[in-house]
């Protein structure tokens, strides 16, 4: 019998089937319709999951590979459940972006079946394989569709994404072959007295490390990611931000942090260094930018990076008390969940004004206010949200971060708060430029927002509003999961 899950993770690749028994013109609709599909069965595994029972539910579990001990097992705890959300939401976000032919929906309903595997596998290889599904489609998505310089972007994005995922696989190559294991409870409960021995252990730990360091992307193995994000077409970009980006983050709660903390705790101040890089340097990087495409994918760095401080404090302190612990473990899941609805409302809205123009420099508009009210109020609360605004969605991700981490690595913490004061500068010379000022003679036509422009952007900044005033009911999706790991990395 088909669970929900398996369910979940079939409904786009049957999307993907139909769109080609419809006329071409007929592929957007078909492709939203089976996205609400895919969004009505993540409700339904919202409303079957039991927030107060630990551990992963609504297990699937089906003999596959016998001779490697390898299942088809899939489930989800808390953070599985609300990396699924943020994929039933970001995906038909991107969908009413732009218009798209056949070929892209087809290829974006790939990328959301991977997206649903991967945050449910609970087996090293049925992750893997859909962790590595979602690689080819993204990069003909850039390369097809995307805008200038398209074929070096999507190249540099392949090769660093699928080197990583070598060096991953090797690493986990090494774990079976030491353990005999592909299965994630098994190996977690192994990693706190010592997963491997010697060499073979610091081997594994690098080659998953650097897999899943690419993916997020943490400093320095970012270089690919400015470049993927400003020629990806705007639907692409706000995927790539708002999920893809979150399946390196799953990786190291799920696979490195648990099964190798005596060696995050070991070179742990080095890895909080990266996390620093990450948080200071991108917001620098965009303060140098004009193109605003390439502002957004330096400031994604930096909201990344406060999710990696969070956790790198967490796994390498053995000296937090609980509280603080869970605090900066709830302020990273939810983090997770805000800057992707976040990051892909400022694409989405960059993506506008890219269209009205044709060009995205931010020396190419000015004035909006006074043509564009609407437009320009809606993509304020987006800016204000990603620079954590109290009562918006982001200010409670980066203050429960910061408070636990504080309290764990008071030095390294101080230092990230410098990329709140870059990041907020960013903003509001943004803001200043493009909405301020004299009506740019370039900017008189424009249209303020139509009603599917609305469609599009009103709901998701309202849900900003919804978490940064009353965030309990994200909360509770995650909370006895926060309280599990926290006992593990205690």
């Amino acid at each position: 019998m088909v669970g929900l899950i398996s369910t979940l993770i079939l409904i786009p690749l049957i999307g993907v089937l139909a769109l080609f028994t419809v006329p071409a013109r007929n592929a957007r609709p078909i492709a939203l319709l089976f996205n609400a599909l895919a969004a009505f069965d993540a409700l339904l595994l919202w409303h079957h999951f039991d927030i107060h029972a630990l551990g992963v539910q609504l297990i699937e579990r089906h003999a596959w590979i016998p001779a490697i001990g390898a299942e088809y097992l899939v489930g989800v705890d808390g953070l599985s459940l609300l990396l699924v959300l943020l994929t039933s939401l970001i995906i038909p976000f991107a969908f009413l972006a732009q218009r798209m032919d056949r070929g892209f929906c087809a290829l974006m309903l790939i990328i959301q079946s991977a997206l649903y595997g991967t945050f449910t596998a609970q087996n090293f290889v049925l992750w893997f394989l859909f962790y590595e599904m979602s690689l080819i489609p993204a990069f003909l998505l850039i390369k097809i569709w995307g805008g200038d310089n398209r074929d070096r972007a999507a190249t540099k994005f392949f090769l660093y994404t699928f080197l990583g995922s070598v060096a991953m696989l090797l690493g986990f190559l090494g774990i079976y072959l030491a353990r005999g294991s592909f299965d994630f409870a098994t190996l977690a409960s192994l990693g706190k007295n010592g997963l491997l021995t010697g060499k073979l252990a610091w081997l594994a730990f690098a080659g998953i490390f650097l897999g899943l360091a690419v993916k997020v992307p943490l400093f320095p193995f970012h270089t690919w990611l400015p470049g993927a994000y400003e020629s990806a077409p705007t639907g692409v970009s706000m995927v790539l931000t708002g999920v893809l980006s979150k399946m390196g983050l799953y990786g190291f709660v799920r696979l490195l942090l648990p099964l190798f903390p005596n060696e995050i705790k070991t070179i742990g101040p080095w890895l909080l260094a990266l996390a620093i890089c990450s948080i200071v340097f991108a917001p620098l990087a965009a303060w140098a930018q004009s193109d605003l495409k390439r502002m957004v994918a330096y400031l994604s760095v930096n909201h990344l990076g406060y999710c990696m401080l969070g956790l790198f404090a967490i796994a390498a302190s053995s000296t937090g008390a609980a509280i603080d612990t869970q605090a900066a473990l709830s302020g990273v899941f939810i983090q997770m969940f805000n800057h992707g609805i976040t990051a892909a409302a400022l694409f989405y809205l960059v993506g506008l004004l890219e269209q009205r123009r044709g060009l995205r420099g931010l020396g190419d508009f000015g004035g909006l206010m006074q043509r564009t009210p609407i437009l320009c109020g809606w993509m304020s609360v987006a800016m204000f949200s990603s620079l954590g605004l109290p009562g918006l969605n982001g200010f409670i991700g980066e203050f429960l971060i910061f408070k636990g981490s504080f309290a764990i690595t008071a030095s390294f913490t101080a230092i990230a708060v410098i990329g709140l004061l870059v990041t907020a500068i960013v903003f509001m010379r943004a803001m200043q430029t493009l909405f301020s000022g004299p009506l740019a003679e370039s900017c008189t036509a424009f249209p303020d927002l139509l009603p599917r422009e609305k469609i599009a952007i009103i709901p998701v900044t309202l849900l900003m509003f919804a978490i940064g005033l009353a965030p309990q009911f994200m909360f509770n999706i995650f909370n006895t999961t926060v309280v599990q790991m926290a006992r593990l990395f205690s």
